[in-house]
């Protein structure tokens, strides 16, 4: 595939899934934009800084942990975005738009994934602290649960790129694919946990200074204050 035909193909994508968060959020708050970017930028950063290559074009990296951190922090569309544009554009930098193009879409599921479940499943917005071990087993299904998706939908997106934007044999596709699985497994665990820990750190902080969404920076059940184990 040609390169004009790489970046087309990345601004459909890219254009796509925004127009389907919009449809979704319509509107995005000064402070959800400035922490949408802020976790861009760390997602951009802990690829470029904390990234192992393996052979295929696999790797281990941290950004994905910060894609889960957003969507624990705000929601799913914020979440997948800050990894989507963070991950995507250091591919592009790097100068291999093909990648970005897949880049995007696993992020985006990633984010998306972990804040359906954090705020409709797990809700963590109303989840009391003070009962630490069930809350923190939220907050991991949560950050897991994108992380683990991943694992499953980075091969298999990564061996239909291979094979029908690179051009590879499909029996080097299956290979690649299968090295990617391995890999990402094991940066899925190192990122969750890493999530898990930063958002126990600073979640309380972002809520006292009231730099979280409405939704996400409620008050604790009552209950928590005035019952004690």
């Amino acid at each position: 595939m040609s390169s004009t035909a790489l970046w087309l193909l990345l601004a459909a994508v890219v254009i796509a899934i925004i127009f389907a968060s919009a449809l979704y959020k319509r509107s995005f708050t000064p402070h959800e934009l400035a922490l949408t970017g802020v976790m861009a930028a760390l997602s951009f950063a802990a690829y470029l800084f904390f990234r192992v290559p393996f052979y295929g074009g696999s790797s281990f990296h941290l950004g994905n942990t910060f894609t889960a951190l957003a969507a624990l922090l705000m929601d799913g569309v914020s979440g997948g975005l800050a990894g989507a544009i963070g991950l995507a554009l250091a591919d592009v930098l790097a100068g291999d738009p093909g990648y970005a193009v897949t880049t995007f879409v696993l992020k985006f599921i990633i984010g998306a994934v972990c804040g359906l479940t954090a705020h409709r499943l797990c809700r963590l917005d109303t989840a009391d602290p003070a009962r630490r071990l069930p809350y923190v087993l939220r907050v991991t299904a949560s950050a897991g649960s994108g992380l683990l998706v991943n694992v499953f939908t980075d091969p298999l997106l990564g061996y239909f790129r291979n094979v029908y934007i690179f051009g590879q044999d499909y029996t080097a596709a299956q290979a690649l694919a299968g090295i990617a699985g391995g890999v990402t497994l094991v940066n899925s665990l190192v990122s969750t946990a890493c999530a898990v820990l930063l958002y126990l750190a600073v979640r309380p902080a972002l809520d006292r200074a009231g730099l979280l969404p409405k939704h996400s920076a409620q008050q604790r059940p009552r209950g928590h204050q005035t019952k004690r184990a």
